[in-house]
């Protein structure tokens, strides 16, 4: 008999870049014995390793299924010939399989985890619904729920439950309450009724979701808490990513075998982006010597012929620039070490260890954080095509409301290219700001710059600034309004726009999108 669970919408590997490995292996390193159920396609799947002593962990994997299944234009990718789409993971995974095992194991306790469900912990606006949904654990019927990192919380969690202990108070989830403890200190976020009444309060919420708080909102009759995160720590991470993974992954992911994690956390701050309410807004960097034996680990497998496939993070020249001093927004700090000294010694010592041949960055870069002697350094050792950027746009009003308004991108441009080497850059269009003339202007300058690797549609996901403004039309910090492309066909168009589809741009400019002339579609409630 297992003491837990694991159910995962995605393929399992047992690999650092698999965070259910990780829990899993770190479980099993405290004694506990650990099953997972991967990819269950139907009730009889959940079944199949009976019920767990102490609790079901479930996730939809890394990616919300919704973001997994549909496009941006709300269409099934299974449908689209040229994805090749080959998943199965069912819509609002997280809620279905909770329901199945609710349905057959009546007396599990079940935990939720993932991005899926972190995202979703408060009221949350579904871009698939076009409607507000409750908090998950609602609609889940799940006993309690684990945000962003959770090796901390699985832990206690386990250790609370062998011992027959509540499992209230646990830093870093949340759980529902027919009352607020009294002597909880905590943030009160408008109300689920309040935010559905009025967009306004909606911003108002938008505002106070944090991870460094604990957070109530009052859904009907009963109350969601949220208990800050917990801090995770240099020494914590240098403990996961030294477990014993065997690293062996499915065919289709072989080219990230090889890959190590530096650091966790953004500091970026983009408007669109959900790390921050994931892993936290603060950098948590392994320690060099960590990484190294990670290396030197990987250079004695067998079958390694001699490339790091990847060295990062969510940027990766983040790493070793944690700082946990005053709360403030670090790439804003005029203290911020911009110098990456300690990433640019990282790179020279993994170089040298005996068996590495090259060490790729296949990371994405902050190139407002990128000082000239890390973009030499890169562009000399550690490069395979390109060196990949995301300026995301290039209309300062859309930058603004994206908050990538940072740094100097010409600059930066003029300052690599005295390396020879290439860059790619990734842009996004149909954000909350841009309409046809904004995404024409985009237009000129990808086609100037001639390396435009990917153009993506913006999809509104849950908890993320910019969703909020697709959802009221206003920016939640100063309530102005603000324009947003709602109809499918101006979506369309914007992107066409910017692949340079000729037929297109006739029609824009024969019925006038530039001018704004596309009707808002009031979401529903």
């Amino acid at each position: 008999m297992y003491d837990i669970i694991f159910v995962t919408g995605e393929l399992y590997f047992d690999h650092p870049l698999c965070g259910t490995a990780v829990l899993k292996r770190l479980l099993e390193k405290k004694g506990y014995k650990v099953g997972v159920i991967e990819s269950p396609k139907t009730e009889v799947d959940i079944k199949k390793l009976g019920a767990p002593r102490l609790f079901f962990g479930i996730s939809a994997g890394s990616i919300d299924s919704m973001v997994r299944n549909y496009t941006p234009l709300k269409k099934k990718r299974e449908l689209d010939k040229n994805l090749n789409y080959d998943e199965f993971v069912p819509d609002r995974a997280t809620i279905v399989y909770s329901n199945w095992i609710r349905k057959n194991f009546k007396d599990s306790t079940i935990v939720l985890g993932g991005t899926e469900a972190s995202l979703r912990r408060f009221t949350h606006y579904d871009y698939w619904e076009n409607r507000l949904r409750r908090p998950i654990l609602f609609d889940s019927r799940a006993h309690i729920l684990v945000y962003g990192s959770a090796e901390k919380q699985v832990i206690e969690i386990a250790d609370k439950l062998k011992n027959h202990k509540s499992i209230d108070r646990i830093d870093g989830t949340c759980i529902t309450h027919k009352e607020v403890p009294e002597d909880l200190v905590a943030v009160e976020l408008p109300s689920f009724k309040e935010v559905s009444d009025s967009k306004e309060k909606f911003c108002d919420m938008q505002n106070k979701l944090s991870n460094h708080r604990n957070l109530i909102q009052k859904i009907d009759n009963r109350y969601l808490i949220q208990y800050r995160a917990p801090g995770y720590t240099p020494e914590d991470l240098d403990e996961y990513y030294s477990l014993d993974f065997s690293r062996k992954l499915p065919k289709k992911m072989s080219g990230f075998e090889f890959s190590i994690l530096t650091h966790r956390g953004c500091i970026g701050g983009c408007n669109f982006c959900a790390v921050k309410l994931m892993q936290g807004d603060r950098i948590v960097s392994r320690s060099e010597e960590s990484i190294l034996t990670e290396i030197k680990k990987i250079t004695k497998m067998k079958h390694f012929k001699g490339n790091i496939d990847d060295l990062g993070g969510a940027s990766a020249n983040m790493y070793g620039i944690d700082c946990n001093n005053c709360g403030g927004n670090c790439i804003d700090c005029d203290k911020l070490d911009r110098s990456n000294k300690r990433l640019i010694a990282l790179l020279r010592k993994s170089r040298k260890i005996p068996g590495v041949k090259k060490i790729i960055v296949r990371s994405g870069v902050r190139y407002d954080i990128a000082s000239p002697e890390y973009i030499k350094e890169m562009a000399q050792h550690h490069i395979l095509d390109t060196l990949r950027i995301a300026p995301e746009h290039v209309n300062k009003d859309v930058l603004r409301l994206m908050n990538k308004n940072k740094g100097d991108l010409r600059g930066f441009i003029k300052e690599f290219k005295k390396t020879g080497r290439k860059l790619s850059f990734y842009y996004m269009t149909a954000h909350p700001g841009s309409s046809m003339k904004e995404a024409r202007e985009l237009a000129e300058a990808i086609s100037k710059l001639k390396n435009a690797e990917t153009v993506q549609v913006f999809t509104p996901t849950p908890m993320t600034v910019s969703t909020c403004m697709y959802y009221t039309g206003m920016d939640p910090k100063t309530k102005k309004k603000v324009y947003v492309p709602y109809s499918y066909r101006e979506k369309k168009e914007q992107k066409r726009l910017l692949n340079k589809d000729e037929s297109g741009l006739k029609e824009i400019n024969r019925k006038g999108y530039q001018k704004r002339t596309v009707k808002f579609v009031k979401p529903k409630k």
